[in-house]
């Protein structure tokens, strides 16, 4: 049974959860380099830009979710986003994603956010079975996107 914790920026999962978001997400980071990135998230875990749970077990990542201020450019003005959801795929199948995505959206809850708004390019359908409705479909990074919300 896997253990969920939110990461601090000194833990040895942090850097190993922003090169597999770098890896997953390439297209996003096209402009930023690895290393560049790697501060950015880990210095997200105590600014409040990317708070992440991750789940672990046996002492292995198997994936993560953030609570981000922001995750699209353009639309600032939409927050917070559940982002960076990213499970290995020995992991998969296996309810991590949606415990991840819960703990996401109860600490969203605790901090009296309403709704949350996510991206994606090709989970539209995952999402929509657990409550999330499409607000928009649109291009970005030369690739099709669609906003989804959710009410808390």
């Amino acid at each position: 049974m896997p253990q969920f914790i939110w990461l601090s920026p000194d833990s040895p999962h942090c850097s190993t959860m922003a090169t597999w978001l770098y890896e997953q997400f390439q297209y996003e980071y096209a402009d930023q380099s690895l290393s560049d990135w790697q501060a950015e998230f880990a210095a997200g875990q105590s600014n409040g830009d990317w708070p992440s749970l991750v789940a672990i077990e046996d002492g292995q990542l198997l994936g993560g979710a953030s609570l981000a201020k922001a995750d699209l450019p353009g639309r600032e003005a939409l927050g917070p986003w559940l982002a960076c959801v990213f499970v290995t795929p020995l992991a998969r199948g296996k309810g991590v994603a949606e415990a991840l995505i819960g703990g996401v959206c109860a600490r969203a809850r605790q901090q009296g956010e309403a709704r949350l708004y996510l991206h994606t390019q090709d989970r539209t359908d995952y999402y929509a079975k657990r409550g999330w409705k499409v607000i928009e479909k649109f291009e970005r990074w030369d690739k099709p996107q669609v906003l989804m919300a959710r009410d808390l």
